[in-house]
């Protein structure tokens, strides 16, 4: 017995050691990129495009790069969603899940989820000049939606099997349909859970550079059509910090600082309307 409660406190330990680590690690960045970044970080920065020279140190901002991100992380959190729920549901017990399709399609989400993003960069490219179309937002929304669309089905699948079987089968006692159990049922149950896999998917995409660097492209405007280069956070950070000049690489952590501020902000957000959301789960 003796024994035992050793061995437990040990994994305690190790455990509270390991989620001080993660902590430590988070509150390193936030700190280097937020006492670097906060003193540079100006109103003019956040409202303005980049002007003549802007990455020589003189006037402008990156607004630019800020709408250009929400429209890529937008656009391809909505492509994704749009193609991974029906795939979540379909994988369901009720459904296809025990059929050889359904097991393909987790083969693939998995293996999808393994590639790095950049080669789903280069492969859109390729499809990109197959096409005739060039640096575009609706290139990198494809890009990233590929990127994105494993991450958010796999997330959102854990949470549609934790729905309690119970409350399935008291559904279609009733004289429900399967439709109609998921619409209802289902998707009720699930939506806090949802909403966090989407938040981690769009998270992921807003944050992404490779996937957007060969398919996005970049501009010093403000995103005007599916077909124009746009820019992004992202490449807005690595163009400002690789430049030899001091000013303009503080921005590059000013831009880090927005970009994080951002990720907070709608996790903060989507924190709430989970909460909200699970008065309507049955315990």
């Amino acid at each position: 017995m003796e024994g035992k409660r050793l061995e437990e406190r040990v994994f305690r330990v190790l455990m509270a050691l390991s989620a001080g680590v993660v902590a430590a690690g988070l509150a390193a960045v936030l700190l280097v990129v937020l006492v670097r970044g906060l003193p540079t970080l100006t109103f003019e920065m956040i409202t303005q495009t980049p002007k003549g020279g802007f990455y020589l140190g003189k006037q402008g901002g990156v607004l630019n790069a800020i709408v250009g991100s929400l429209c890529l992380a937008g656009g391809a959190t909505l492509v994704a969603l749009v193609l991974g729920l029906p795939v979540v549901f379909y994988l369901q017990k009720d459904y296809g899940g025990g059929s050889r399709l359904a097991a393909l399609a987790r083969l693939s989400l998995d293996v999808m989820w393994g590639i790095p993003s950049i080669v789903y960069g280069v492969f859109v490219f390729a499809l990109m000049l197959y096409i005739g179309l060039g640096n575009s937002l609706l290139g990198g929304i494809i890009a990233l939606s590929l990127v994105e669309l494993p991450i958010m089905a796999r997330a959102m699948q854990e949470v549609v099997i934790m729905v309690p079987a119970a409350l399935k089968e008291s559904s279609y006692a009733l004289g429900a349909t399967r439709l109609e159990t998921v619409a209802k049922v289902v998707w009720r149950q699930s939506l806090p859970g949802i909403i966090t896999a989407i938040l981690l998917a769009f998270g992921r995409g807003i944050g992404d550079a490779a996937s957007v660097l060969f398919t996005a492209g970049y501009t010093d405007n403000l995103p005007t059509s599916l077909t124009e280069p746009v820019a992004c956070l992202p490449l807005a950070v690595f163009f400002q910090i690789g430049t030899p000049f001091p000013k303009v690489q503080q921005r590059a952590y000013a831009s880090a600082a927005i970009l994080l501020a951002i990720v907070l902000v709608l996790s903060i957000a989507c924190r709430l309307l989970a909460r909200k959301s699970e008065a309507h789960i049955a315990r």
